[in-house]
């Protein structure tokens, strides 16, 4: 691209992610399993260490199964509401009106789960993986960019512990749930809390030498 045109593009895409926002209010209307797998597709294109792409997307459509991922996870939830969490996170939740029910786990049409391969197995021999956290990172980004390149919203949910996420969503114990992410449309009546929308300026985001 000439300058000009690349920084057109590149505050174009600024202003388009800008409208980006994490959603708990989910419409139950249909997503194709098509958009769902494009956009683990674009995920999958992440770089990753040595090029090893330690990750597994488990996408869940189906509604039983929904159901009892939005059971063990809410437990967990209500363990860490009662003070399992901490007095200092569970006061930095408070602005933006978190809890331990988790309707969007059932409501929204797809459930995305993350594993993130902490080592490698072929043939029954383990190998070494480098740099899984950062390598998941920025795939579970790259995900996030991609649904709502589709116009769809999500929501970046971690329910702590995640074990459970293992055995319901038949995974090998090399792999680490990182993250599940409701996927759909938003809710008629969807709002975002404003301390969400609430950015740091470039100003403290960015050192410039």
């Amino acid at each position: 691209m000439p300058p000009e045109q690349s920084l057109r593009a590149a505050l174009a895409f600024r202003d388009y992610m800008r409208r980006r926002h994490s959603v708990r209010d989910f419409s139950d209307a249909p997503v194709a399993r098509e958009v769902i797998e494009a956009c683990i597709e674009a995920a999958c294109t992440a770089p990753s260490g040595a090029n090893q792409q330690p990750w597994h997307f488990v996408a869940i459509a189906d509604p039983a199964m929904k159901a009892r991922i939005r059971a063990a996870a809410e437990e967990e939830e209500r363990d860490f509401y009662a003070g399992g969490g901490g007095d200092a996170w569970l006061a930095a939740l408070e602005p933006v009106g978190t809890g331990p029910d988790k309707p969007h786990l059932t409501v929204a049409p797809w459930l995305i789960v993350v594993f993130a391969q902490r080592y490698g197995l072929r043939d029954g021999v383990r190998h070494k993986h480098y740099y899984v956290p950062e390598s998941v990172g920025i795939a579970c980004g790259m995900l996030i960019a991609a649904i709502h390149h589709a116009g769809l919203v999500t929501l970046e949910h971690t329910p702590n512990p995640m074990k459970f996420l293992n055995a319901l969503c038949g995974r090998p114990e090399n792999e680490k749930p990182v993250m599940i992410l409701p996927v759909g449309l938003p809710a008629a009546d969807a709002t975002v809390p404003a301390a969400a929308k609430v950015k740091k300026p470039l100003s403290e985001t960015m050192s410039v030498f």
